[in-house]
């Protein structure tokens, strides 16, 4: 794919004036990424086994943050940098509670780093600049922050406050969100939809703040993960709807499926406790202890109501580790 296939028009583009920093030496810290992962690995089918997106740069000696499942069971990855320079990466970890995803660049990728936001930065109504790698200005949009607020996953992911912002960037994975001093206030995860209330729907790109990353950063470059005891992994894709929780599906052989929870299922506990909503279900799967305890899943089947208990895994354990270098 040729860059300019990749360009924002002009007028959603930020223009320098605008800003006391360096625009054009800021967006250089933003670079381009490109994942391969085996055919048979774990989550190729369903993130693909070529995975293109964005990562940006945080520390001056080449560590680069993403999103996760840009490199999760990644056998090969390349940074791109503005000037068309390849350097080959190296994941170092993916932390499956925030999402985010550490790259270490394996050749000298002379950029400069991006000083990370604080918990205050990105705030409803702030000017922000969202910016995919290896293009400069001419692939960064000018957003506003229309919200921030909990987003959970059908794939057991929870953020307390994700960060939300409009127009839509349409290359959004990994992309560096910047606050208006040009420091990392977000990694680009999602796009999304959301209602007016009047029939009219707006496209948001849906970032990780990187806020969560400092507490974090030494455990994920030490051991690949946080120092905790893993959480508790079902294996199912649960989705929120009017009728209330309802299984999508099932990963192979994963515990969900292994214990016989079907597609079509609908949730209406776990243990003793009602849930009506995917953020209650994570956190009082997760409050249940760590991978390996058993859950009771109370779900609604054909009409007929029935307990399934699910051996939780780690689901870290299914994934492919990164090759020594």
């Amino acid at each position: 794919m040729k860059h300019a296939d990749w360009d924002i028009p002009p007028n959603l583009r930020p223009d320098p004036d605008d800003y006391a920093f360096d625009l054009e030496g800021t967006l250089r810290a933003v670079v381009g990424l490109r994942a391969n992962v085996p055919s048979d690995a774990f989550t190729a089918n369903t993130l693909g086994t070529e995975r293109i997106g964005s990562g940006a740069v945080i520390r001056e000696d080449g560590l680069v943050l993403t999103i996760g499942y840009l490199v999760t069971e990644a056998e090969s990855i390349w940074l791109i940098t503005a000037d068309g320079r390849a350097v080959p990466g190296h994941p170092l970890a993916y932390d499956q509670t925030t999402g985010f995803g550490i790259v270490q660049a394996l050749g000298r990728l002379g950029l400069p780093a991006l000083a990370l936001a604080g918990p205050d930065a990105a705030r409803p109504g702030q000017s922000v600049i969202v910016a995919a790698g290896g293009g400069g200005r001419e692939r960064a949009v000018e957003a506003k922050v229309i919200g921030r607020q909990e987003f959970a996953g059908y794939w057991e992911y929870l953020l307390d406050e994700a960060i939300l912002t409009a127009p839509a960037h349409p290359f959004w994975s990994g992309a560096a969100l910047l606050d208006p001093d040009g420091r990392l206030a977000g990694i680009g995860s999602l796009i999304m939809q959301q209602g007016d209330g009047r029939g009219r729907r707006t496209d948001l790109n849906m970032s990780v703040p990187t806020a969560l990353l400092p507490p974090i950063l030494d455990d994920l470059l030490t051991l690949g993960r946080i120092n905790a005891p893993p959480r508790p992994w079902l294996g199912a894709f649960v989705m929120e709807g009017e009728g209330g929780l309802v299984v999508g599906g099932v990963t192979d052989d994963g515990p969900a499926e292994r214990a016989g929870v079907r597609a079509g299922d609908r949730v209406l506990g776990l243990g003793d406790e009602a849930v009506g909503d995917l953020a209650s279900l994570w956190r009082k799967l997760w409050a249940s202890g760590s991978a390996g305890v058993t859950v009771r899943l109370n779900l609604v089947r054909d009409g007929n109501e029935l307990s399934v208990h699910v051996a939780t895994a780690d689901r870290t354990r299914y994934l492919r580790k990164p090759a020594v270098h």
